[in-house]
């Protein structure tokens, strides 16, 4: 009897039907449930209709909270903008894979993974993910690709948020909506996020619930800043007529005076006039206003970036920014992480046991920004430990600075030379030095007389002898003026000793560093 291939289940424990994964299962429908139409809850939203919305979506009907999470991304143009920097600041970082282990097949599993990464798509589908962040869940369907024979994500097609609705038994599974009624979603076919502003259900934890009330409050102010500013930003018009004028008369007057806001421009008998006059408080009256919206968009500001400085005039100085902008970080690593885990768990996994079976372990995507290192204070730690026998790599060196191996003969930089320590009291400086070098100076003009001539070895001697016995470097200096040297001699020795004083330089730092 053939034994029977295992059922390749999730890990929840659900049977994969491999035939349902190759259908786009979750698309519009133009009679169905799914329509691409949608309603208008924030047209005259106020605060009791507000709380019945909000109500609807706790009890297990979510359309009207959707619906006006998406509109107050239309009509709110700050909220829009810091929820949209928030999204990108995530789904435009590098994404890096760590193969499961050293052997062959972690690795070719984590190539597969990595060549997939590099589809131009890819960012605007992690934008799209990310509408968790605002409405507090997003559902991305799988469009799988069999044609080569192999299993192979083709796109990530975000699917709206109201065809989708929650068990009404935990609130936390989620359901697709079908004329049928509400359905399971099936394994593997799904991208689930779910990336909460606050601990609790996913329906109750995305940042519009409650920049919901603060768009409600602004859209109050600026309906009251645009009647006050319609009233008061321009003087009142009033017009004056004498005692013998007409009722034909004062309707002249009355239509001229009416028709100057709209026509800036009106006729009237001589014997009438009109008077402008101005209201004082204009000024301060449109500034309450404009504080209040102000304020209600420093409100969402932190509630979507957890600062202000980055996205609102407010002062404070370099320092403050710097730590509003290390906020603002914190929170783009936790929506990292978090994205991270929910690709690992709803892409990565299921591609490798469709592709491969299941497996011990599994490639993880990592979304993180690299460190930033301190290179400063590195040069600094450096400069301070190896001269006490500290050993680190070139090397390492090298590749922490961004800096390549020196080709031959390139020019390069090198440490200047060495303070010689004061000889004690009464003893020559120089003859103390010779006296600690001379068996290196031995040594290392052994090595010169190799490649030397008899003649330029016989100057090497006399001018070694004249270093030893010098007091002071004024004494080299007559005694040296005294030798009678060949300039050809001359330079070739010159030559000789520089390279006898950097023998003798890097005898001695390896003889520090031991």
């Amino acid at each position: 009897m053939a034994e029977r291939t295992p059922t390749l289940v999730d890990q929840w424990g659900r049977p994969i039907e491999r035939a349902v994964l190759k259908e786009e299962i979750a698309g519009p429908s133009l009679t169905g449930v799914r329509s691409h139409l949608t309603g208008y809850p924030t047209d005259g939203l106020d605060p009791v209709r507000l709380a019945s919305i909000l109500r609807e979506a706790d009890q297990g009907d979510p359309l009207r909270y959707l619906e006006l999470a998406e509109q107050v991304e239309e009509k709110d143009p700050h909220y829009v903008g810091v929820l949209g920097t928030r999204k990108r600041s995530v789904a435009q970082i590098e994404i890096g894979v760590d193969a499961a282990g050293d052997d062959q097949a972690s690795i070719d599993h984590a190539d597969m993974v990595r060549e997939w990464l590099k589809r131009d798509e890819l960012q605007d589908e992690l934008f799209h993910i990310l509408d968790a962040v605002g409405k507090g869940f997003s559902a991305t369907e799988i469009i799988w690709d069999t044609s080569a024979g192999q299993w192979r994500p083709e796109r990530l097609e975000w699917r709206d948020p109201r065809w989708f609705s929650f068990s009404r038994a935990d609130g936390r599974t989620p359901l697709l909506r079908d004329n049928e009624g509400d359905k399971p979603l099936p394994p593997f076919k799904f991208i689930v996020a779910t990336i909460t502003a606050k601990s609790g259900l996913p329906i109750r934890s995305g940042l519009a619930r409650l920049v919901a009330w603060a768009w409600m409050f602004k859209a109050y102010t600026q309906r009251d800043w645009s009647i006050f500013t319609q009233t008061f930003g321009q003087p009142v018009r009033v017009g004056k007529f004498d005692a013998n004028a007409t009722p034909k008369d004062k309707d002249t007057l009355y239509r001229a005076v009416a028709s100057i806001a709209g026509d800036c421009a009106a006729i009237i008998p001589a014997s009438m006039e009109i008077d402008f006059i101005e209201s004082k408080n204009v000024g301060q009256g449109a500034q309450l206003y404009k504080e209040r919206c102000d304020w209600l968009d420093q409100q969402v500001s932190k509630a979507v970036l957890g600062q202000t400085a980055t996205t609102d005039a407010i002062a404070g100085g370099h320092a403050v920014g710097q730590e509003h902008r290390q906020v603002q970080e914190d929170i783009e690593r936790a929506d990292a992480r978090a994205l991270s885990a929910i690709l690992n768990r709803d892409l990565v996994r299921p591609w490798i046991d469709l592709e491969f079976g299941p497996q011990k372990a599994y490639p993880r995507l990592v979304i993180a920004r690299p460190d930033e290192e301190d290179l400063s204070m590195a040069a600094d730690t450096l400069q301070k430990l190896v001269p006490l026998g500290f050993r680190v790599s070139m090397q390492e060196v090298r590749d922490k600075f961004g800096w390549s191996e020196p080709n031959e003969g390139d020019e390069v930089l090198t440490a200047p030379a060495a303070q010689q320590p004061l000889a004690p009291a009464g003893e020559p400086a120089l003859a103390t030095q010779s006296a600690r070098t001379a068996p290196k100076l031995d040594d290392a003009l052994a090595a010169l007389r190799v490649s030397g001539t008899p003649p330029v070895d016989a100057m090497l001697e006399r001018i070694a002898g004249i270093v030893a016995d010098a007091a002071d470097l004024d004494a080299i200096e007559r005694e040296l003026a005294r030798l009678d040297l060949p300039s050809e001699d001359l330079q070739e020795a010159m030559q000789k000793a520089l390279a006898l004083a950097e023998l003798i330089g890097r005898k001695d730092l390896a003889g520090a560093n031991g």
